[in-house]
């Protein structure tokens, strides 16, 4: 019996998960990264649920919990700094939250020594095959994939796991301004010294159209800031890195406290990570041999606090599905995709009323700091 070979594009929570079920149920898998290493970026993720769930059946729950940032709250201040109020470590944190590379890291390590992992490098094109089509040489099933490095490459089944900006959607579903729905908030983040002796806690200044949120978890030597404002479209997330830097200035041009400072710090980090709070809607998630997972298929934005759990859910979903399918990738993507919907239809509805409440409260969300 010939082994199924897949690709699955993306390194960071659903992609690695998935190629742990996969592998575990006898495929071939290859995981392509277009970075060139593990990312370390995204700060702190959330688990709620039926994630502790997968996690279990993974192994990795007792390993994660010795990482739980065990944050004590955040503090409210106004415009000069002074505080106002407190929020419970909750209104943040799920019921366990642990640095992001924490998670990547180990997720990495339990599946690279029966995956391939190929980083710096992405795919350039797909083309999708069945039985009797010969115009390329191919003769049965499966999907050519090229890849940037030049290579070319045949898989059975091919995965994106790459985000909200997925190149394989983009490929085989269409340009992401068809599936990309825009908040109306974006924000940069990035790390600095702790000069504010912060300790397991986070400061959050809130305004009219912007935010400031400050956090200091598992390193205490290091301060996490989030300056979020309000936009009408996610186009600068895909800009350079200058003008992303430039439309923070702009937004926050004239604050008083500790902005300046921050804004400094900004042009220093070299962890500096920019993105809008988006959804993915599609109408369907699979298309003929390739299938979407996480972000990139079903993106329930960060204000939903749901897109970790959904990742990994998303993954063992899948897998069981194709079990139960003995094969038939196509009864396969149909149930995963009955099973999962009303579940993901959910949490895209809390991310959009909790975008909708900050709004309505005259204020943003902090920006992927806990990109859940």
């Amino acid at each position: 019996m010939t082994t199924t070979k897949v690709l699955i594009s993306g390194a960071s929570v659903a992609g690695p998960a998935l190629a742990y079920f996969l592998h575990r149920d006898g495929y071939e898998v290859t995981v392509v990264e277009r970075a060139p290493d593990l990312r370390d970026s995204g700060y702190a993720v959330d688990f709620r649920g039926a994630a502790f769930d997968v996690l279990e059946e993974m192994g990795i729950l007792s390993e994660l919990r010795e990482h739980d940032t065990r944050m004590s709250g955040t503090i409210l201040i106004d415009e000069e700094g002074a505080e106002i109020g407190r929020l419970p470590a909750e209104a943040f944190a799920g019921e366990l939250e642990v640095p992001k590379r924490e998670l990547t890291r180990i997720l990495h390590r339990i599946t690279a020594d029966d995956v391939t992992y190929v980083f710096d490098d992405s795919i350039s094109a797909l083309t999708q095959h069945e039985p009797g089509v010969h115009g390329s040489g191919v003769h049965g099933s499966g999907v050519t994939v090229e890849f940037e490095s030049g290579a070319t490459r045949e898989f059975d089944l091919v995965f994106g796991a790459d985000g909200v900006y997925s190149k394989v959607r983009r490929l085989a579903f269409g340009p992401h301004a068809e599936a990309v729905r825009h908040l109306g908030l974006s924000g940069a983040g990035f790390s600095t010294a702790n000069h504010l002796g912060l300790r397991r806690s986070g400061m959050l200044q809130h305004g009219k159209d912007r935010a400031i949120f400050l956090l200091s978890a598992g390193d205490a030597d290091r301060l996490t800031v989030s300056l979020s404002f309000s936009t009408d479209s996610p186009a600068l997330d895909r800009r350079p890195r200058h003008e992303q830097e430039q439309a923070v200035r702009a937004a926050f041009a004239g604050r008083g406290w500790l902005v300046p400072r921050l804004l400094e710090a900004m042009s220093e980090a070299d962890d500096f990570y920019f993105s809008s709070t988006c959804q993915v809607h599609l109408d369907r998630w699979s298309s003929g041999r390739v299938a979407l997972v996480g972000d990139a298929g079903y993106c329930a934005a960060p204000t939903s606090g749901m897109g970790t759990s959904q990742a990994l859910i998303g993954a063992r979903t899948l897998t069981r599905a194709l079990a139960s399918a003995g094969g038939d990738h196509a009864a396969a993507f149909a149930a995963y995709e009955a099973e999962l919907r009303p579940y993901v239809a959910e949490n895209q509805a809390l991310g959009q009323e909790t975008a909708a409440t900050m709004f309505g409260g005259g204020g943003s969300a902090p920006a992927d700091v806990h990109s859940a």
